[in-house]
């Protein structure tokens, strides 16, 4: 008997265990696992032609013998069946009851293997319509999902590119701020070297005139001043340098964070858009396994968020600084030009002083002069006046030398005697007086020359004093920066 055909028969009917050599070994697939089979392993082998068991069955089935009588009528042991090869005629292996057994047998076996094969169908069917139904949902879930996913992406990252900008902008005009606060901070060595050279060339005065007067002093507290104002500038100039750091620090947070955003957003977005359809889909074998996210939602949201807030951070922490280092270069503007302003104001009393000081001592030098002039010809006449003196008492003198020569009583103290002596001490008296009348003139004179040097160098002193502050010092403080420039705009 010959079957034609192989109908398929159910798994869970004749179950069977599926070949132990259905795939190869291990170290075979290693390079070759991807774009040919899926991970699961399949019931039955794909390569192999397609033989159910029923066939083997079927073909296995031995069919009931009718016993053969020991006690058959007519039959001797000698003259049982011989051998097939001593056979000489034919001889029916089977009876009539065995044929109808083997076939009522094959029609019950046939209408078994149909139901059950209908059943198999009809429940494949059922099955593969629910598969597709539950596959089908799962990917349009999965799609949504990764719909959602790529949507907090574009959020974050339009989040992370607003930032940024704002960012850059942030830090450009705080580099601007920084470049102003070192031009300002340049712009104070001049004005610091001209009040010290100021005070270099005051010590060049000479006698009484090194006084410390209020030039001075405006002086020291102007150097006080702007090296105050330069302290502050640096102090400020190093917190800036500080507070670009951190903010190039949180920018290249929110570049790489924006960069990983821009990547992530690619991948999903890619994945977002693949179907069942689409080039490039393959068997990755055991991916689903491997696990290598290293967040949740939360911690990714909160991630980008920290990066955010510290960006926000940085941001209000350059901008409070920049409108410090602002409100910085106003104050130390006005301090340096209020006091540039008080030290030329003093600088101008101080030179109005010198020079009226100056003219008085002109003044007095003039008259000096005079006086001098006035004495010397006192102290000619003083001498004339003795010179003068000199021929009455050699006059009297003689008369009363002539009169001793009288002889015995014209000896005689008469009026004439005594006028002659008073004559004597009169004239004598005269020249005495007019001796000491010379001499106090002589020392006089002496005191208005000694006066008229004093006069003199002071005059002298008052000039170069008066030269240092308005030629030099003056002449320096005619090149004061500007407003603009100690704001550092120049």
């Amino acid at each position: 008997m010959e079957l034609v055909g192989s109908p398929l028969t159910a798994t869970y009917a004749h179950p069977k265990s599926t070949p132990t050599k259905f795939l190869p070994a291990i170290s075979t697939m290693a390079s070759s696992y991807k774009n040919r089979f899926p991970y699961y392993p399949l019931p039955q082998s794909f390569s192999l032609p397609w033989l159910p068991s029923t066939y083997y069955k079927t073909a296995s089935i031995n069919p009931t013998l009718a016993p053969i009588s020991k006690s058959s009528p007519g039959l001797t042991p000698s003259k049982m069946l011989p051998f097939v090869s001593n056979r000489t005629t034919l001889f029916t292996r089977y009876t009539p009851d065995d044929w109808y057994r083997s076939n009522l047998t094959n029609y019950k076996e046939s209408e078994t293997s149909r139901h059950n094969s209908e059943r198999l169908r009809v429940d494949t069917s059922r099955m593969i319509q629910d598969k597709y139904q539950q596959t089908k949902k799962t990917q349009v879930e999965s799609t949504k999902n990764l719909g959602e996913r790529v949507n907090n992406i574009e959020f974050w990252r339009s989040e992370l590119c607003h930032e940024l900008d704002e960012m850059i902008g942030e830090t450009n005009a705080l580099t601007d701020m920084k470049k102003r606060l070192e031009r300002a901070l340049a712009e104070t060595e001049a004005p610091l070297q001209v009040a010290q050279e100021c005070l270099l060339h005051r010590e060049k005065r000479m006698g009484i005139d090194l006084v410390h007067d209020d030039v001075e002093k405006q002086l020291f507290t102007e150097v006080d001043v702007i090296r105050s104002c330069q302290e502050r500038m640096q102090r400020y100039l190093d917190k800036a340098k500080a507070q670009l750091a951190s903010n190039r620090a949180a920018q290249h947070e929110v570049e790489r964070d924006l960069a990983n955003k821009q990547a992530a957003h690619r991948i999903d977005d890619k994945c977002h858009h693949l179907r069942n359809t689409s080039d490039g889909i393959s068997y990755y074998r055991g991916v689903e396994r491997v696990d290598a996210t290293i967040s949740v939602p939360e911690s990714w949201a909160k991630f980008t968020d920290d990066n955010i807030l510290r960006s926000q951070s940085e941001r209000a922490a350059s901008a409070k600084l920049r409108d410090d280092i602002e409100n910085l270069l106003v104050v130390t503007a006005n301090e340096m030009w209020r006091q540039f302003n008080s030290v030329n104001v003093a600088f101008t009393n101080r030179i109005a002083e010198t020079a009226d000081a100056k003219n008085k001592i002109q003044t007095h030098l003039a008259k000096t002069l005079q006086e001098i002039f006035q004495i010397e010809m006192n102290i000619e006449a003083i001498r004339k006046a003795i010179r003068d003196s000199g021929p009455p008492l050699k006059v009297a003198q003689t008369r009363l030398d002539e009169r001793t020569r009288r002889p015995h009583v014209e000896l005689c103290r008469d009026p004439a005697q005594l006028r002659l002596v008073n004559e004597v001490h009169e004239i004598d008296e005269t020249i005495q007086s007019l001796q000491q009348r010379l001499r106090d003139a002589e020392d006089t004179l002496q005191m208005l020359v000694r006066a008229k040097s004093v006069l003199e160098h002071d005059l002298a002193v008052k000039a170069n004093s008066l030269f240092i502050d308005q030629e030099k010092c003056m002449g320096m403080r005619k090149t004061f920066p500007t407003t603009a420039r100690l704001l550092g705009y120049v």
